[in-house]
């Protein structure tokens, strides 16, 4: 080995270079206009709940909870804006959320290499296992920065339309509003950490085809199909297996004391699936004969 190809390698191998290709990865994936597309529709949901529910009170109405629709955190906003966080995330974990998620995870691999970038990416003798860890982290950051925007835009909406205060938790105990904005922080990485097996499962599926569409109808598909699954009461005795079976757990920790059980059943099924999915991402990558 030449004395150049040792310093490339010492370059591609450290933990800078590592770091850098995340960044490269970030800011691509930041910069698509599918990705701020994804991030504008999350946004607006807070700002649609927020208005309705503004509309429906100032006309005398019941809020959420008359006709028993909507999540349970509906009927508090009126009485205090930060409720609105909740119901946000509540309104957007199920469907919204998971599937911006897909749409990324699902285009991570199979989306280079439909325009042909793929095989570019993998010139320097960086290694696949890298380039892959970098496409799942940048996945797990727009997890992050998604429930962010959602939480973020309805504390924003909800300082605008509703009081602020202290906050009545679920266990009917009060706590200052200081406190409800950590409760609220503490949600928003619950749920964001809820969409890593989701996301792994999208890396892996997207290691198997060339298709970035197929991959993310792939993905989104099979997420409809679990949370049919994860519906139908004959089928319990494999709901607590399924990903999306704890999501909702995120509402014990607006319980006085916090409620732990189902939160960490939820992270542990969510580490879960990623040590399974991203085993498998990895042997089906590192072992992929790369044409595009």
């Amino acid at each position: 080995m030449s004395q150049a190809d040792t310093l490339v390698r010492e370059r591609t191998s450290s933990p800078l270079w590592t770091f850098g290709l995340f960044r490269s990865e970030l800011t691509t994936t930041f910069r698509r206009g599918r990705t701020l597309a994804l991030l504008g529709v999350l946004a607006a949901v807070p700002v649609l709940i927020g208005i309705a529910i503004r509309v429906e009170t100032s006309g005398g109405g019941p809020a959420g909870g008359g006709r028993g629709g909507g999540p349970a955190f509906i009927a508090q906003i009126t009485n205090n804006g930060l409720f609105l966080v909740f119901a946000a995330l509540a309104a957007t974990l199920p469907v919204f959320l998971p599937m911006a998620i897909g749409v990324v995870a699902g285009d991570a691999i199979a989306g280079e290499a439909n325009s042909g970038t793929l095989r570019y990416l993998l010139v320097a003798p960086a290694g696949r296992s890298r380039l892959l860890l970098a496409k799942y982290a940048t996945a797990c950051a727009f997890c992050l920065v998604a429930t962010l925007v959602v939480a973020v835009s309805a504390l924003a909406v909800g300082s605008l339309l509703f009081p602020l205060g202290d906050v009545t938790t679920i266990s009917g105990t009060r706590i200052s509003f200081g406190d409800g904005l950590l409760r609220a922080a503490l949600v928003a990485a619950v749920v964001a950490a809820s969409l890593s097996g989701i996301a792994a499962l999208g890396l892996f599926i997207s290691t198997l085809t060339g298709s970035g569409i197929a991959a993310m109808a792939t993905t989104v598909g099979l997420l409809i199909t679990v949370q049919i699954l994860d519906g139908i009461p004959q089928l319990h005795a494999i709901h607590p297996y399924l990903f999306p079976h704890y999501w909702m757990s995120f509402a014990d920790l607006m319980r006085e004391p916090v409620y732990w059980d189902e939160v960490a059943k939820n992270l542990g099924l969510q580490g879960v699936y990623v040590a399974v999915f991203g085993s498998a991402a990895w042997a089906r990558f590192t072992a992929k004969d790369i044409t595009a």
